[in-house]
């Protein structure tokens, strides 16, 4: 699902659902740079097995900047069927991503869904009735943190893929930082606990 740049970002989102938005190169499967083959896709160690330790009653919702759509390099029917196969991937191991949103905007565009700006969150937020304040982001990049931050969700910085090192690297503070998404998920679970 991608975003078109008029779309008017509310203020304050509230809904019913804790979710986890979830960056998708990086965090999920190896960012392997403009990537659109589904043959391609391969797991970051761990991540399969995080994704079944997601706490119950959590939605789990992919938010991704997919520039290469800007840039001429695939279009957006191309990240939809991306996505798709890896939904089916990732269903075949008992994991269901509740929404796929992905900005196709370039750099320089400035629209209100590309991260580091909060769009996706809060689309996903009033598609999904997303509670914001009881929700989470995990990703490997600043703009990921920076998005988070601004939606109001607790952040948390995976090391790998981008680790937070990027070329476009805005200057922002994760709440925690985990090595993988194994890790990050060990957050969110001690973090429902208290």
């Amino acid at each position: 699902m991608s975003l078109d740049s008029t779309i008017e970002v509310p203020l304050m989102t509230r809904g019913n659902n804790p979710a986890i938005f979830l960056d998708r190169d990086g965090v999920i499967i190896a960012d392997k740079h403009f990537q659109i083959n589904p043959d391609d896709i391969e797991f970051i160690f761990g991540s399969l097995d995080a994704l079944k330790r997601v706490p119950l009653g959590y939605v789990i919702v992919s938010i991704s900047n997919q520039s290469g759509v800007a840039r001429g390099l695939f279009c957006e029917r191309d990240v939809i069927v991306f996505n798709d196969a890896l939904d089916s991937r990732l269903r075949s191991f008992g994991i269901n991503i509740a929404g796929w949103y992905f900005c196709p905007h370039g750099p320089d565009d400035n629209c209100p869904c590309r991260k580091p700006a909060p769009g996706m969150i809060f689309q996903a937020a009033d598609d999904l009735s997303i509670d914001l304040d009881r929700s989470w982001l995990i990703g490997d990049k600043s703009s990921d943190i920076s998005a988070g931050n601004k939606a109001g969700v607790t952040t948390i910085l995976v090391r790998t893929g981008y680790a937070g090192i990027e070329e476009e690297k805005v200057d922002v503070r994760p709440d925690f930082v985990a090595d993988n998404l194994y890790g990050a998920i060990e957050i969110v679970i001690r973090g429902k606990q208290t």
